[in-house]
């Protein structure tokens, strides 16, 4: 520091902070070898704090207000410094400024993912993010735990410490709620103000510091969890997944019977529901109370298979294969084939199917003509 500059600060009487940037705790008052004119004015504005510190002894603390520095309104110092009769001008001490206003919009979230045992889906990952306020509680234990000798103290400089704190104890609080990850949506506003209190239980005391607010404003789950559980709820929705393959293929047949493809077309669409409905069935064990079929059973309710011009086609039930023999697509030569047979053989020569070959009944004889 210049000549200049020396003798500036020994004619400035008026100590005060202005502060623009929101975010400073703490801020020590710069002057010339920390001397202090006698009558000197301090200005202690709204949200702010003035502590003395006399050779890292904290003296005497001011709350918001104008004051003329004499012996009157600095009995502390007084007594550090021994004056009994008042004191000549200049003296000697640091003086703090703190920011006792909040600042708000400080961010947390956590780094890693915290494992949590839910009760439905067994071991899950977490991640979570939020928000918190933080503002200076007790200028005396803030200066002592955290401040030291610092010119300025930023509330970003405690960040990471904060952040520390509120992840642990996020996991801590998830771990111990046993809430299911599914109802953690349904219960974030009493979670974020167990996880405040938490947190400021281990603060308030070592450093001064206050949480006014802390909010937790997500909980997620990893990407391909979240996939996993939207394919749940969609088979959810779904419900009897095996009446609901039923419903697309009644709803497929009568537009795939009168499609000019014939019999073919016919079969592939029906064959291929007819497949996966079969898969279906394989897959899924059947409702209780209710007797799985009986072997035999598939020879009257569609497993008919159709050889035609080099293909196979089918599975077919009777009311199918009816209906190609009534548009002339299914003859009595074609070939035909289920389980339990042998080999392919003519439809004709089927019991089950000669029924369809049978010569329909004469037409009824004419009424007899009117007497």
């Amino acid at each position: 520091m210049g000549l200049l500059d020396r003798l500036r600060g020994e004619l400035v009487d008026i100590i005060e902070w202005l502060d623009d940037g929101h975010r400073t705790l703490v801020w020590r008052f710069p002057r010339w070898q920390n001397e202090i004119k006698n009558g000197a004015q301090l200005v202690v504005r709204p949200g702010q704090v003035a502590v003395f510190v006399d050779r890292g002894r904290i003296a005497d603390v001011f709350p918001p207000g104008m004051y003329a520095l004499t012996t009157a309104n600095l009995p502390v110092l007084s007594t550090l410094q021994g004056w009994k009769y008042g004191f000549e001008s200049p003296f000697k001490a640091e003086v703090y400024f703190v920011s006792t206003a909040q600042v708000t919009d400080l961010k947390w979230g956590t780094p890693n993912p915290v494992m949590l045992r839910d009760p439905e889906y067994g071991p899950l990952r977490l991640r979570a993010f939020g928000t918190y306020a933080l503002r200076a509680a007790d200028p005396k234990a803030l200066l002592q735990g955290l401040v030291g000798t610092d010119q300025s103290f930023e509330a970003d400089e405690i960040g990471e410490l904060l952040r520390s704190l509120v992840n642990a104890e996020f996991a801590q609080l998830v771990g111990e709620s046993k809430i299911a990850a599914l109802d953690l949506a349904a219960n974030l506003a009493a979670l974020s103000d167990g996880l405040r209190k938490r947190v400021q239980a281990r603060i308030d005391d070592e450093y001064g510091l206050e949480l006014p607010q802390l909010v937790i404003v997500n909980v997620s789950l990893p990407p391909e969890v979240e996939k996993a559980l939207d394919a749940r709820s969609s088979m959810g929705l779904l419900g009897d997944l095996q009446r609901y393959q039923q419903y697309q293929i009644a709803n497929a047949v009568p537009a795939l019977a009168q499609n000019p493809g014939g019999l073919a077309a016919a079969g592939a669409g029906i064959g291929m529901g007819l497949s996966m409905a079969a898969q279906l069935n394989q897959a899924m064990p059947p409702p209780m109370g209710v007797p799985p079929p009986s072997p035999g059973a598939w020879q009257t309710q569609g497993a008919w298979h159709v050889a035609q011009g080099g293909r196979t086609m089918g599975p077919f039930d009777l009311a199918a294969l009816a209906a190609a023999v009534a548009r002339g697509e299914l003859t009595a030569a074609s070939l035909v084939w289920t389980a339990g047979m042998n080999a392919w053989t003519a439809a004709s020569q089927v019991p089950a199917l000669a029924q369809l070959f049978a010569a329909p009944p004469p037409p009824p004889p004419p009424p007899p003509p009117a007497p």
